[in-house]
């Protein structure tokens, strides 16, 4: 029982100071910068797709001067 307390108290301790470090990191790197901006990227996704019959008001303006060449 003794023996392994003179392992795992060590053991602890480092890994307290290598999350401590990773957190630290993280802070300086700026992850915690911009909390609520992925939040409202999510809510305003801007890929919404056309129907597809409908085309894009170029093509029908350019396959109109076409047929009036024609």
């Amino acid at each position: 029982m003794e023996a392994s307390l003179y392992l795992l108290i060590p053991l602890s301790v480092v890994l307290v100071f290598v999350i401590g470090g990773l957190f630290w990191w993280s802070l300086r790197n700026g992850q915690y910068d911009d909390l609520e901006g992925p939040a409202y990227r999510l809510l305003l996704d801007d890929r919404d797709e056309l129907p597809r019959d409908a085309e894009a008001p170029e093509s029908k303006d350019e396959e109109a001067a076409k047929e009036r060449e024609r």
